[in-house]
């Protein structure tokens, strides 16, 4: 696809149904709206057939082409296994590279944070993410 996935309601809710549409989704909750005009929200579950949940939630502005705000929630079962968010935490040097792009990990998963280069709101974060799943270890 060569039209920006991000640049209509239509088009992110297509593109995000197709990517979703793969054997070791088991099931998704995903869904797409418009909460005005220009913008939307893309929020819900994945189910993978490894074991793993995924939580998502995109604020979307379809004028611009962008994903204004987000978080990705990984789980098997009720562990938490890590989180992507797009909060700044100016102050640690260390994301500085992907500022404020970051990923959450155990152990202390609130406050080890690492850059997180493969994240960003001119293109969609998912499939990255499911790729990332796909190569987790089955429960």
């Amino acid at each position: 696809m060569t039209e920006n996935p991000l640049g209509s309601l239509t088009n992110y809710s297509r593109f995000v149904a197709e990517l979703l549409h793969r054997p070791i989704v088991e099931r998704s909750t995903v869904a797409v709206w418009s909460d005005s005009p220009c913008t939307g929200i893309a929020e819900g579950e994945v189910f993978f057939a490894n074991g793993i949940r995924l939580r998502l939630r995109e604020e979307l502005d379809f004028d611009a082409g962008l994903i204004t705000s987000y978080g990705y929630e990984v789980y098997r079962g009720t562990e938490r296994l890590y989180w992507y968010d797009d909060f700044p935490h100016p102050k640690d040097t260390d994301l500085a590279s992907t500022f404020p792009h970051h990923k959450h990990l155990p152990p202390d998963i609130k406050h080890h944070r690492i850059p997180a280069s493969e994240m960003g709101f001119t293109q969609p974060n998912v499939p990255m993410l499911i790729r990332e799943i796909e190569e987790l270890p089955k429960a």
